[in-house]
């Protein structure tokens, strides 16, 4: 249980830092280019949340290669691991994103 939590908890953070971190650095891109930044910010956060899904669950297909041959072998506990750091990694990008729209507010 110990190595599902901690697993879980970095996923989320990957996905968080992914899209807070990514949005924040477009923010200060956009200060370069005159243009304003909280619009910035709040688009790349949109666009980066299922990047940092991705990013979070390994980048590959390989989780879903998991979920199908431990569903097709009736190992369904794996399967409902694999689909619980998806769901951390998701609760990690939406967290993120909506930190950034909270933070750009008023803004946009």
């Amino acid at each position: 249980m110990e190595s599902f939590l901690s697993k879980a908890t970095i996923d989320f953070f990957i996905a968080f830092g992914v899209v807070f971190g990514g949005s924040m650095l477009a923010g200060m891109g956009a200060v370069f280019v005159l243009t304003a930044p909280a619009a910035v910010m709040v688009d790349t956060a949109l666009r980066l949340k299922i990047w940092a899904l991705v990013a979070a669950v390994g980048g590959t297909i390989d989780p879903m290669r998991a979920i199908e041959s431990n569903m097709m072998e009736g190992h369904l506990s794996l399967v409902v691991v694999q689909i619980a750091y998806i769901l951390c990694a998701f609760l990690g990008a939406h967290m993120g994103t909506e930190l950034i729209r909270w933070l750009c507010r008023g803004a946009v």
